[in-house]
């Protein structure tokens, strides 16, 4: 077993005296390196709070987040956030692409940032262009891509850096379903074919069916998860619904 990240007892809360609301209320669970997982559940189940204490979005109020060993939790500013920029990757709803640069820059700007050398700086952008299919869009502007292009082209971005973890939250949130099928194939592709370690936050129950394993949230704990295992993805589509229903949430079944 290689062990890339343990959640321990980690509690979230906000507000204060008869104001706290409690976001997260000791979640555990690890993942391996080269996994896929994802988390579901209700609005307000804390699936959010949770990926974003991973991000380093947000600090925990309580528990230890380890990644490759180090607790980030502890971690200091300046270092948490050249932390976030080596060895986190993220993935968002929105894109968020800089319409005034190319695909090609907006890919390379987190190298670019670390100063990385040109010829290497070629060499990645070249590898994850031709592993998301995206070489010939390379020269355009993001208005001139279709949207799931530009979530290919951010995909690409989060990967060039080679993260230790991706971290996507509700990706295929602005696509449509043929688009959104596309995207989670290309996740599928960076997770067995490129070995990224993916945790993504999705309400979609057809989006969570591609995932090697599911968390289900309720009332900021861990209620359920399921391990795809030898099954289909429609097996796991089924599992998932039936597990949703269970919970008292609604998941997205376009």
């Amino acid at each position: 077993m290689n062990t890339l990240l343990e959640i321990k007892n980690v509690s979230k809360y906000y507000g204060s005296g008869d104001n706290v609301s409690r976001a997260l209320n000791g979640v555990s669970f690890a993942m391996e390196r080269g996994e896929f997982t994802a988390v579901m559940g209700a609005s307000g189940s804390g699936k959010s709070t949770l990926l974003n204490v991973i991000a380093t979005i947000d600090r925990p109020s309580s528990g230890g987040i380890l990644l490759e060993g180090r607790n980030i939790a502890e971690m200091r500013e300046q270092a948490l956030a050249a932390f976030r920029r080596d060895r986190l990757g993220f993935i968002f709803q929105e894109y968020n692409l800089l319409d005034t640069l190319t695909v090609a820059e907006n890919i390379v700007l987190p190298l670019n940032l670390r100063r990385c050398a040109l010829p290497e700086t070629k060499k990645r952008l070249a590898q994850v262009a031709a592993a998301l299919e995206i070489a010939e869009q390379l020269d355009k502007f993001p208005r001139q891509l279709s949207g799931g292009q530009r979530q290919r082209a951010a995909c690409a971005r989060a990967l060039i850096t080679e993260p230790a973890l991706i971290l996507a939250d509700e990706p295929t949130g602005a696509l449509d379903s043929a688009n959104s099928r596309s995207l989670m194939q290309t996740f599928t592709r960076m997770n067995q074919s490129l070995g990224s370690t993916i945790l993504m936050v999705t309400h979609d129950a057809v989006v969570g069916s591609y995932a090697d394993r599911v968390l289900f949230l309720k009332d900021g704990k861990i209620w359920n998860e399921l391990y795809r295992g030898d099954r289909s993805r429609q097996s796991m589509y089924h599992e998932i619904l039936n597990v949703m229903a269970a919970l008292g949430g609604e998941a997205d079944v376009r």
